[in-house]
């Protein structure tokens, strides 16, 4: 069993497993809550709402171990391209990732507020 960063905070959602792409599969998954979308209109989704330009790489890396977990699933090609959805896996994996990083977030503000004032 691989040894655990003793500062990361615990996962039990299989995001963790991602590696350098979990915040690429967090703001994928976070896009596809919203609906079914193709590469090209989850890219663009991901610029609006997070401001983060998906690399295509980065992009098609992603979805295809987010895909091979079960995550998402790949809909009927519609010309040239293949829209992805949400599963009702990739839905608990998503709620139980973002509650751990609101968890995070929270305790910094926090500590931030006690130790250095408000902004």
């Amino acid at each position: 069993m691989p040894k655990r960063d003793r500062l990361a905070p615990r996962d039990e959602t299989g995001l963790a497993g991602f590696g350098r792409y979990a915040g690429p599969a967090t703001l994928i998954l976070s896009s596809l809550a919203d609906g079914a979308k193709h590469g090209y209109a989850l890219t663009k989704d991901v610029e609006e709402f997070a401001g983060v330009r998906l690399a295509p790489g980065t992009l098609y890396e992603a979805l295809s171990r987010l895909e091979s977990q079960g995550m998402i699933e790949a809909l009927e090609a519609e010309d040239r391209r293949r829209p992805y959805r949400l599963t009702a896996a990739g839905a608990a994996a998503l709620r139980a990732h973002l509650a751990a990083q609101r968890r995070v977030a929270e305790t910094g503000l926090r500590r931030l507020a006690a130790n250095w004032g408000s902004a």
